[in-house]
């Protein structure tokens, strides 16, 4: 039989991403020690260097002051919307994730991470190759290999496979957790605020007690 897999499925500036990334980080803490962790890149926004529409811009900025209200410590700098000018494309941080882990596969969650510092508390733009590098440089990873690796038909290709992927576990909206437990796909309600209520859920499934 073979071991139970839980997979994430997220955007790297997906801001209910970021709102996750607390209680994810427990919930990963207490997950069985058998149990594989796989990240997956869903692609929120393909490609583009046209501003970001303003109505747009209204739905990210609304989706901040929602989390903002019903997360707590979850807070934003709204400097990044006088500072920036803002494009709706996430395929570039989504590479430089993907980037990262074909570098070392521990820099994975750290990239993630570096790239959510800089987009919404250092008010800086992870749609640009530039703020991509820096996050790369601060975490440790060779500058030159990253840069190289971020164009490269290899990591595309893996973005795509993905993305696929993840459209194959029925996934569409993110952040959102797909567990596999004997063969068949469990999907696991995300809890923004307390690990506990996934937990529990993971448990019941693999008591054999949870349903598709």
């Amino acid at each position: 039989m073979s071991a139970p897999r839980i997979f994430y499925i997220h955007d790297p500036m997906c801001s209910w991403c970021y709102a996750f990334s607390r209680s994810w980080a427990a919930l990963q803490q207490n997950l069985p020690r058998d149990m594989d962790i796989v990240y997956l890149v869903g692609g929120l926004a393909p490609d583009t260097t046209e501003l970001m529409p303003l109505a747009t811009q209204k739905m990210v900025q609304q989706a901040w002051q929602r989390i903002e209200q019903t997360v707590p410590g979850v807070r934003f700098n709204w400097d990044f919307w006088s500072r920036n000018t803002p494009i709706r494309s996430t395929y570039p941080a989504c590479r430089a994730v993907l980037a990262a882990k074909k570098q070392r596969a521990e820099a994975e969650p750290e990239m993630i991470c570096a790239i959510q510092t800089a987009y919404y508390q250092q008010a800086k733009n992870p749609s640009l190759p530039e703020t991509l590098q820096a996050c790369a440089c601060e975490i440790g990873l060779d500058a030159e290999t990253f840069s190289e690796d971020l164009k490269s038909p290899a990591i595309e290709s893996e973005l795509q496979r993905q993305m696929q992927q993840a459209r194959s576990l029925d996934v569409y909206s993110y952040p959102s957790l797909r567990l596999v437990h004997n063969n068949t796909v469990f999907p696991v309600a995300i809890d923004y605020l307390d690990h506990r209520t996934m937990l529990d859920e993971i448990r019941t499934i693999e008591s054999g007690s949870g349903s598709y």
